[in-house]
């Protein structure tokens, strides 16, 4: 069987979601490509010549981009049988099928995406046989990185005027926690799986000789496994000393394993990622998130004692935004020396709600909540001012149009300031390029709808 397996995106890296199941397919004898669309475009012979076309959909901006290009396979090859699979496949399983999509998998996908080119290969139906969701603990095979673009076409790691290759491995997936806005909560359902660490660190080696001299490990919580988190740092640490990484980290979880902080660093971690989402108490109480503003600070203190960059995300704009409340953020990222250490979209995100989701539970948003814009894969919802619509839309605008100039996140930030600010930024905010904080340079997120342009792109 010829198989091919397509991204659209994946936050700049090199999709673990390809070279994963791309492993478990070869192994059973099968031709497969990859396709990474983010950074390449696709063959058209390619499509043609393919049994089976698999989209990988591990987010948001992922399933919109992938859906026009499903159209195009479609017309293409209209023999080859559709697979989509990953986190966003399930939750938006009927609209799939509407485009043509034959199988839908979520959750540990690689057996049943192996088990699926199998049955086709013997001649069997065609009608999914394998689970929607499957939670099934795995023996995971060594990613099979070779079909993949290079290092170089993905995003590098900034800090100041130097930069590193990236690499990008996982050491864990789902989540054992529950916040309501989360689009692992709806497939995982607070569970985690482990990826077992001789296997990580087999994908880490061969990005390393292939160049990477930092890695991102992109679990939901590098944390949720706090020892075999650290098990693999240190054996990281031991082969490769001069390689450095970066991980998620719930606020919650760096309190709670302060004192892995210190040997965070020690073994090579320059930031970590963290989901604070908002600095007032209500709301993130509303999203469930476990940790409290003051929680927050505490956290950021004990990252810089640590000599670790806090890398913070938000969403700004919900329901529950003020005018006040967002002047508040901004001034909470003052008071604690933050701006450069959050990308200018995280202050203009506007609460995203998937098909599914557990914010559909509160009669708070039941009150603003339209209806599901099936192509747009989200709940529309009105902000009761629509002023505060209007203010996300602009620092919308403001972010997605400055976000990679030099110096954009303290000039953004100031920007952002003024639109809700009576009284100028404090005299010791200093207007100067961002300095020597460690960055990805892909300025993007899973929770942004992607534009206009990168739909014409795709």
């Amino acid at each position: 069987m010829n198989v091919l397996l397509v991204s659209t995106y994946e936050l700049g890296h090199q999709p673990f979601g390809l070279a994963s199941p791309a492993a478990w397919i070869a192994r059973r004898g099968h031709n497969v490509a990859c396709f990474d669309l983010s950074v390449e475009c696709l063959d058209d012979d390619t499509v043609r010549d393919a049994d089976i076309v698999a989209f990988y959909l591990p987010m948001h901006t992922a399933t919109r981009l992938a859906s026009k290009v499903m159209q195009k396979v479609r017309a293409l090859n209209p023999a080859a049988h559709l697979c989509c699979y990953g986190l966003y496949a399930p939750l938006n399983e009927s609209y799939l099928r509407g485009l043509g999509a034959q199988t839908i998998l979520g959750g540990e996908f690689e057996p049943a995406l192996a088990s699926l080119v199998d049955r086709l290969a013997s001649g069997q139906s065609p009608v999914q046989t394998e689970p929607l969701i499957s939670l099934d603990k795995l023996q995971f095979r060594i990613p099979l990185r070779s079909e993949l673009p290079p290092l170089e076409k993905y995003a590098r790691l900034r800090v100041g005027s130097a930069s590193k290759k990236v690499g990008y491995a996982e050491a864990s997936r789902g989540c054992k926690h529950l916040c309501r806005h989360c689009p692992v909560v709806p497939v995982y359902n607070g569970s985690f799986r482990v990826v077992q660490p001789d296997i990580v660190l087999a994908d880490i080696r061969q990005q390393v000789d292939a160049g990477a001299e930092h890695v991102t490990f992109g679990d939901p919580d590098f944390f949720n496994g706090p020892t075999h988190a650290m098990r693999i740092a240190d054996a990281l640490h031991r082969e490769w000393p001069a390689l450095t990484y970066d991980a998620t980290i719930k606020i919650e979880h760096l309190l709670k394993h302060r004192d892995l902080l210190q040997h965070l660093r020690e073994t090579g971690c320059l930031f970590v990622t963290s989901a604070v989402e908002s600095v007032d108490d209500a709301v993130l109480a509303a999203l469930d998130k476990g940790h409290t503003r003051a929680d927050f600070i505490a956290a950021a203190g004990l990252m810089r004692s640590a000599g670790l960059t806090l890398a913070p995300t938000f969403i700004p704009f919900t329901p529950w935004t003020t005018r006040e409340s967002y002047r508040d953020l901004l001034a909470v990222l003052v008071e604690l020396d933050l701006v450069e250490h959050v990308a200018p979209v995280q202050l203009a995100l506007r609460l995203l709600i998937p098909r599914g989701s557990r914010l559909l539970d509160l009669a708070d948003i039941q009150a603003v909540l339209g209806e599901f814009d099936e192509p747009a894969l989200l709940y529309r919802w009105q902000h009761p001012d629509p002023a505060m619509d209007a203010l996300a839309n602009e620092a919308m605008r403001l972010a997605a149009s400055q976000e990679s100039r030099p110096g954009s996140r303290r000039q953004i930030f100031s920007y952002l300031w003024n639109l809700v600010s009576d009284h100028p930024l404090p005299a010791s905010f200093p207007q100067s390029p961002d300095s020597a904080i460690p960055q990805l340079d892909e300025p993007w997120y899973c929770c942004a709808e992607p534009t206009e342009e990168q739909i014409a792109q795709v």
